[in-house]
């Protein structure tokens, strides 16, 4: 078995809610910028969530939900003359207003993510991220949580549409391990939800749960560890599958786990 030499990290819902706290608030304000009727419930993004990016999350809502919802056939707004572009910009504005509820600091990191960076940069061991959402959207969260030098923590930032095939294939985190010239079995990855999962899986790669909100009932069979959050020495995690004696994560449960 190879040593662990990097940790590879999803980003929305492992390292913070974002799903709901976030990009949802973000979603509503650009449609409502954009005049459109849309508001989407808690209820309904989750389970627009089953499709993932957010473009693509936009296309499905039109396709599969707006005509149900209303019970007519969807029109665009008149000056539409072509959807793609329609949602390419729907999309900006809305990245636009997540960019701005993370510098208000709408959204802070989960219980144990900035213990478990620091144990893993002062180990001196390799960080990436591989995530369906944008490039800007993992910097906003990074800077307003973590300071401007975050950033360059992570050897790799694979993130939105840097490959055509989104999770769940496992070309992002294919492409993440590519670029540090790693092998899988020198790897762990952290997701939160079943097509993460898929994704990581699907690469190789063992992998570590957080469930949130939006994901407690995914089916996580093949994920080596799942638990509530990675704790803090003072607010014990809940392990929900796997082995692990552990009150919180931390990188000695990183190595065992990658041992196993």
């Amino acid at each position: 078995m190879s040593q662990l030499e990097a940790l590879i990290f999803d980003v929305d819902g492992t390292l913070a809610d974002t799903e709901r706290d976030g990009h949802l608030v973000a979603f509503n304000m650009a449609f409502k910028e954009a005049g459109l009727d849309w508001d989407w419930s808690v209820e309904l993004y989750g389970q627009l969530l089953a499709v993932t990016g957010g473009k693509e999350r936009i296309r499905y809502y039109i396709r599969d939900f707006y005509n149900q919802e209303r019970g007519e056939n969807f029109s665009m707004p008149l000056e539409v003359t072509n959807v793609d572009e329609f949602i390419v910009a729907l999309h900006a504005a809305k990245t636009r207003f997540y960019t701005q509820l993370m510098a208000d600091g709408a959204v802070p990191l989960r219980p144990g993510v900035v213990r478990l960076f620091q144990e893993v940069r002062q180990a001196g061991l390799r960080m990436a991220i591989a995530t369906t959402t944008t490039a800007e959207n993992v910097t906003a969260l990074l800077t307003h949580t973590l300071g401007a030098d975050s950033v360059d923590w992570f050897e790799v930032i694979a993130a939105g549409d840097i490959v055509p095939a989104k999770k769940p294939a496992p070309d992002i985190y294919t492409y993440a391990m590519e670029k540090m010239n790693l092998s899988a079995d020198q790897c762990l990855a952290f997701e939160d939800s079943h097509n993460g999962l898929l994704s990581s899986y699907s690469a190789g790669l063992k992998t570590v749960i957080t469930v949130n909100d939006y994901t407690h009932d995914h089916d996580f069979t093949n994920a080596v560890l799942v638990v509530s959050d990675l704790g803090e020495p003072d607010q014990a995690m809940t392990v929900l599958a796997g082995d692990c004696d552990e009150t919180y994560f931390s990188l000695a449960t990183a190595r065992h786990l990658h041992q196993a």
